[in-house]
């Protein structure tokens, strides 16, 4: 009976052992489906499992956060557990570098016998150009909205988005995509927030004409919880460079807005902006977040990546790194002291202070001269700056489970993407180039270009 008994016990052991840890591989797996589907509902569950990830990593089951934010798509978010908890700061984070900054309003004709209409972007020379990256108290410099040079909000949103303290924004150009509606947003972010989705005047149709378009008393127009903002004139012919506008200038227009979270529009948003506030900001102290690039750290491995993947003009992509490595950008290292060079623009979490103004005016100003690619341009305004800006760069997992991505409702294509050499552009190919973006590629360079040699590329993801 003894003999028995032992054996019993010895089977029921070895049962439970293979039950427990089937029962953690289920988990572990279910664990990373969430994280890896697209689903609104199954991919918000994701950020809710932390718990049971921190038992499992006591046991040392789980890999080390370092591990699965590098091979993960998706990872938990480390977010406060109630929104009607969070402390939200009373005043602003004080202007310490830049304590004024003023923006140039006024076109300024390189020829005045030119009759040319004013440019969005203004012409902004070389050399107000570099000295736009020399820091003083009191600055004054390009950053758009020169007047009539288009993108013109309706007095009636111009109204609506005074109150608006906190928002997220969005935007949709070229009638690309219709307004998706956020979840899992708490009632104190309904309260808190605006959400404004910025369009052209051809998106507003397309919208009009697939979804509800509701109207207030005030006129203004709504899907859902957006509030759709309308910016009449397009400044660029590019729907790409468009779509920089509210995306980088958010504090051009909204002014009276001290935090907002920028949304491309073909996102789904499925964490609480509240929690997002706490968790890139106001926790670690930061002014402006944004997120880890998931294959590249530096600018010339993006630009090659560009150019194979048809983001625009191959040669003219090559004028703008030449620039670039003229100027002194170096490839990433890990002295450079941050993550990375090359973000994921498609989310950025802001206050908006002075230096994180002048970093966005600056960073638009490379955007509007040079290619629309603004992941190339991100790294070098950082350099330019001499560690003046600060800010935060977070896990690419986390970026991921921020949002649910849906596919737009057309691909975008313009002809400018396919060109493979200069020689196109000559003749009849000139029609291929912006008539009011880009303007620094054709611009002489005060500079010898011809010397300088692109730093050598390693491929490191198929996905480019």
């Amino acid at each position: 009976m003894k003999v028995m008994f032992r054996m019993g016990f010895v089977r029921l052991v070895l049962v439970a052992g293979i039950v427990w840890m089937l029962l953690i591989l289920s988990v572990l797996l279910f664990h990373v489906w969430s994280c890896q589907s697209s689903v609104a509902f199954v991919s918000a569950i994701c950020n809710r499992e932390s718990r049971v990830i921190k038992i499992l990593d006591t046991m040392g089951i789980v890999p080390q956060p370092q591990q699965l934010q590098q091979t993960q798509h998706r990872c938990p978010l480390p977010l406060a557990n109630n929104p009607n908890r969070v402390a939200i700061p009373s005043g602003r984070t004080p202007d310490k570098i830049v304590a004024n900054l003023h923006y140039v309003m006024e076109d300024e004709e390189i020829n005045n016998s030119s009759k040319s209409p004013p440019l969005f972007g203004g012409r902004e020379t070389w050399s107000q150009r570099e000295e736009s990256f020399k820091l003083n108290s009191t600055m004054k410099v390009h950053c758009g909205f020169i007047r009539n040079g288009g993108a013109e909000m309706d007095p009636i949103d111009i109204k609506y988005v005074k109150k608006c303290r906190f928002v997220v924004a969005s935007g949709i150009f070229d009638g690309y995509d219709t307004p998706h509606q956020p979840s899992n947003i708490s009632q104190q972010s309904k309260k808190l927030f605006c959400f404004l989705m910025v369009v052209d005047e051809k998106s507003l149709a397309f919208i009009k004409s697939n979804v509800t378009v509701r109207k207030d008393d005030d006129g203004g127009q709504w899907v859902g919880i957006w509030r759709l903002v309308l910016l009449k004139n397009s400044p660029y012919d590019e729907p790409r460079r468009n779509g920089k506008v509210p995306k980088i200038l958010t504090h051009r227009l909204f002014p009276q807005t001290q935090y907002s979270i920028w949304i491309d529009g073909k996102m789904e948003l499925i964490v609480d902006p509240l929690l997002m506030l706490e968790r890139y900001l106001w926790r670690g102290k930061h002014t402006f977040a944004i997120a880890q690039h998931k294959h590249h750290r530096s600018i010339y491995e993006e630009a090659d990546a560009n150019k194979r993947r048809k983001r625009y003009a191959r040669p003219l992509i090559d004028l703008h790194m030449k620039i670039y490595k003229y100027e002194g950008m170096q490839p990433w290292t890990p002295e450079k002291g941050n993550p990375s060079d090359v973000p994921e623009g498609a989310i950025i979490v802001r206050e908006h202070t002075a230096i994180n103004n002048l970093f966005s005016c600056l960073w638009f100003n490379e955007v509007d001269l040079f290619t629309p690619r603004d992941q190339l341009s991100f790294g070098y305004v950082v350099y330019k700056l001499g560690g003046a800006f600060k800010f935060f760069m977070f896990p690419n997992c986390e970026y991921n489970s921020i949002f649910v991505l849906h596919p737009h409702t057309r691909e975008h294509s313009s002809k400018i993407e396919w060109v493979k050499n200069m020689s196109e552009f000559e003749g009849k190919g000139s029609i291929l180039k912006e008539s009011r973006g880009g303007l620094g590629l054709w611009t002489p360079y005060p500079g010898n270009l011809n010397e300088v040699v692109l730093p050598p590329v390693a491929r490191t993801s198929k996905a480019g």
